[in-house]
């Protein structure tokens, strides 16, 4: 579903990310960690063309993502607070997030039902700005506006960050669900690695901008990624 080939950022002449190639298959749940500065939002950010690649290229079912907006239309995605339109209430802010994808109030209702629990019905309804919410209630309406309007792909940047606890179990519920019911492809980052283990079937370490593991999830996922981070 997505294809990088050959991609590469560079700032000033210092290579932040080089991936050489890379496939994320459709309905994978692909877990991407490492430490402040890996390049782990640099990657998510040239997934979306939110960046400009210093070379090589994203392709998103068959789709350049610089050359084409037409990945846009099946990909949810929820970066950080800059996605959100802060003037707006959260009622506001999903009420136009729905109409971009032909949803009316009674879609609106359904889909906040589909949700598990993940955010109070007084969130839906809240008039006040959403600069004025917590961080947690902050990521709370990003991600919800991600997963709006069925989309195949969901990319999320530290979703469980500033989340209390019962939010991001919640979370990790709701993301398994649209995984394996929905067939939604998922990239996830987190600094949390029970988060990520227990969310994505497929992990991907980054260190210095470079992939130093690609591997399966299993039973030691957690015991070897203990191993790597404390030697």
């Amino acid at each position: 579903m997505i294809k990088v080939k050959g991609l590469k950022k560079q700032y000033a002449g210092t290579t932040a990310l080089h991936i050489p190639e890379m496939e994320i298959v459709a309905g994978e749940s692909f877990g991407l960690i490492g430490n402040n500065g890996a390049g782990k939002t640099t990657f998510f950010r040239l997934i979306l063309d939110l960046l400009a690649a210093t070379e090589g290229e994203v392709i998103s079912k068959n789709v350049q993502v610089s050359q084409s907006e037409e990945w846009k239309k099946y990909t949810g995605s929820y970066l950080d607070e800059g996605f959100l339109i802060e003037y707006l209430s959260p009622a506001e802010y999903f009420n136009f997030i729905g109409s971009l994808h032909g949803m009316n109030l009674e879609d609106l209702t359904g889909f906040y039902h589909q949700l598990d629990g993940f955010a109070s019905e007084e969130l839906y309804q809240n008039r006040k700005p959403i600069r004025a919410l917590s961080k947690g209630n902050k990521s709370k309406v990003g991600i919800i506006a991600a997963l709006m309007g069925n989309p195949e792909i969901v990319v999320l940047d530290e979703p469980f960050a500033h989340l209390d606890p019962s939010s991001q179990i919640s979370l990790k519920r709701l993301l398994k669900r649209v995984n394996t019911e929905k067939n939604v492809t998922l990239l996830v980052s987190s600094h949390d690695l029970t988060h990520v283990t227990e969310v994505c079937n497929r992990i991907v370490l980054l260190e210095s901008g470079l992939i130093i593991r690609d591997f399966a999830t299993t039973h030691d996922t957690m015991r070897e990624l203990e191993a790597y981070f404390t030697h």
